[in-house]
């Protein structure tokens, strides 16, 4: 009796191809893409525009746009045939939104900028009572400043608290900063203008992008801030250098100046804020 072939063994399930996996990863880069477009768009853009701003050709977003829509990424009117994000794209953005934390998100700014420049480091929020130091960095030799966390600073006097002042809305500035008005000496008003304080140190901040002071808050110290702002364009914090005057450069076009407000702008960025052109 003749003898049964032996059995071979299962082939194995062939691994996709890795150009099939490249192609994949292509795909999937092309939809975050287009996702991206229409944020940037304002979350809502007809198919001429989304084409338009992703480079690619109507018909090649129109076949992206249907993945999106399945998977409720993506909507589109049906009034206006408009294309917008959709209650999956929401949800994502309202969870990243909720670990947006200003503090969490620019502790590694705050680190960079006491490693560059090896000054005293600080993020600040509004408290109840002022603009409070919630995280500080010290250098290897550190100044000797009367302020540590749960610190509360000046409005007027302070980089810290000036750079809020610009950074609120004008109303809300001039009632916060309105007690420490109503409470200066004469001679300490002097140094400021007499005619509108809050809105020349508001102007001043603005048209530098941070507010640089020299022995105002602290004798001998001097210090450049800059504020944070979210999503929608509210100032959530401020990151603050400082420095012993002598050796200090609080000029606003100086090193410090525009290395803080890079750094505040990092941190902004990664907080969802987008500036306005223009």
């Amino acid at each position: 009796m003749p003898r049964s072939a032996p059995s071979s063994p299962a082939s194995p399930v062939p691994a996709a191809r890795p150009r099939e996996r490249r192609q994949r990863v292509q795909a999937a880069e092309t939809g975050m893409g287009m996702l991206k477009a229409l944020a940037r768009l304002g979350g809502r853009a007809s198919l001429t525009a989304l084409a338009a701003e992703v480079g690619e050709s109507p018909a090649k977003v129109h076949r992206y746009l249907m993945s999106l829509i399945a998977e409720s990424l993506v909507e589109q009117d049906p009034a206006t045939q408009q294309y917008l994000l959709g209650r999956e794209a929401m949800f994502v953005g309202l969870a990243a939104l909720r670990q947006a934390d200003p503090v969490r998100i620019a502790e590694p700014m705050l680190v960079r900028l006491r490693e560059s420049l090896a000054v005293t480091c600080f993020i600040a929020v509004m408290g109840n009572k002022g603009p409070t130091i919630v995280r500080f960095e010290e250098p290897g030799l550190p100044v000797t400043v009367n302020v540590r966390m749960g610190s509360v600073l000046s409005f007027l006097w302070s980089a810290t608290g000036r750079a809020f002042l610009s950074a609120l809305d004008e109303s809300e500035a001039r009632r916060l900063a309105q007690a420490e008005l109503d409470a200066l000496a004469s001679a300490a008003r002097r140094r400021l203008d007499a005619r509108d304080p809050v809105g020349a140190l508001r102007r001043e901040v603005r048209a530098a992008g941070c507010a640089c002071v020299v022995d105002t808050n602290l004798p001998g110290i001097s210090a450049v801030a800059a504020p944070l702002f979210d999503y929608a364009g509210r100032p959530c914090a401020v990151l603050t250098a400082l420095g012993a005057t002598g050796g200090f450069d609080a000029s606003p076009d100086g090193p410090i100046a525009a290395a803080v407000r890079r750094e505040a702008a990092a941190a902004s960025a990664a907080l969802g804020f987008r500036p306005v052109a223009g």
